[in-house]
């Protein structure tokens, strides 16, 4: 398959309509979260009665994985697993050691809301899981709980922080999306409580994902003025990315506490840079995180596809693509129906 798939180094990856090859893959393994922060899963959305996807709708372990190869035999050299929620989903451990098994795959990730990170972490370093990145909003309860949404307490995400950390899960990274006059009076708090611990503070945008969330131009706090704010009180310098396609600008403290990150992904779109794919749960291929519609794998898979044929597919799929939404989205003329972020995980 790797003769006709590209060379396992992937210098043969395909290259999108503009150029950009396929590098980056996000595994979305459930649709559920144990949370329902106000930017993602609205609980007047996300409620008692809405309807999740089945269980037979899932994709399971072993047709993820083979979707895995498939990609990486494509160019894909970094997989992130995702959600909803990824450590809600049952035995994701025994996921995580076949995904740690496919030769050519370098980097092995997962984001998390950290609820459950704690007591699993080790497990999921032993497995073969290279990193976590862990979702933090505020240092501030009452500010935190608002955004979760279920009176989850910072500490235990902290716990969670911690734990990844004591396992080797590094550098940890920590996410806060800053919603202006909700926790943007959080950046400084933050900044001076994960300088110099080794972990990575990455500021995000608030971000029109989906289309719940009520997302406002107005409410969106530049990660210029983030930067600005947090250089006026520890002088920053910027960072070189580390690959293509990295989306977080990076930036040093001089005084060598470490770096942090910021996700310009509204004021300072990076799609021409976009390497990246999404997999959903029930194993639509989307690619864009603002993408309208899937591309159904899973049929292929139940189907009977052979592996080249889910390539041939794939391929085809990439080699066609031409999504910008970033860039362009200040020239629709009208607002387009966008997949929720918690069946792409973001």
């Amino acid at each position: 398959m790797a003769g006709a798939l590209g060379s396992a180094d992937g210098d043969r990856s395909p290259g999108d309509a503009l150029g950009r090859p396929l590098r980056d893959l996000r595994v979305s393994v459930t649709d559920r979260c144990n949370f329902r922060c106000v930017y993602c899963m609205p609980k007047e959305v996300f409620g008692r009665d809405f309807q999740f996807l089945q269980r037979e709708e899932l994709l399971t372990f072993e047709e993820i994985t083979r979707l895995a190869r498939v990609f990486v035999a494509c160019g894909v050299r970094k997989i992130r697993v995702t959600g909803g929620e990824p450590l809600v989903r049952r035995n994701i451990e025994r996921l995580i050691e076949q995904l740690a098994g496919i030769e050519g795959l370098r980097d092995l990730t997962m984001t998390t809301n950290g609820a459950l990170l704690a007591p699993k972490a080790r497990t999921l370093r032993e497995v073969g899981l290279r990193r976590v990145t862990v979702s933090l909003d505020s240092l501030e309860d009452d500010v935190f709980k608002a955004m979760n949404d279920v009176d989850f307490p910072v500490a235990r995400v902290l716990e969670g922080i911690e734990a990844a950390a004591r396992a080797a899960l590094t550098p940890v990274k920590v996410n806060m999306v800053v919603k202006r006059g909700v926790n943007d009076h959080s950046v400084l708090d933050m900044a001076d409580h994960f300088r110099g611990t080794g972990h990575v503070l990455r500021f995000i945008e608030y971000m029109d994902v989906g289309m719940t969330n009520g997302w406002r131009l107005e409410e969106v706090v530049p990660a210029a003025e983030i930067v600005r704010s947090i250089d006026a009180v520890w002088p920053l310098e910027l960072v070189e990315p580390n690959y293509r396609g990295e989306v977080a600008g990076r930036y040093r403290y001089r005084d060598g506490a470490g770096e942090i990150g910021a996700i310009a992904s509204v004021t300072q779109p990076f799609c021409r840079d976009c390497t990246r794919a999404r997999l959903s749960a029930d194993g639509q291929l989307y690619t864009c995180l603002f993408a309208s519609r899937g591309h159904d794998l899973r049929s292929l898979l139940r189907g009977g596809a052979s592996d080249e044929e889910i390539a041939e597919r794939l391929i085809t799929i990439w080699t066609r693509r031409t999504d910008r939404h970033s860039e362009l989205r200040t020239a629709e003329t009208r607002p387009l129906p966008k997949v929720e972020m918690s069946r792409i995980g973001g």
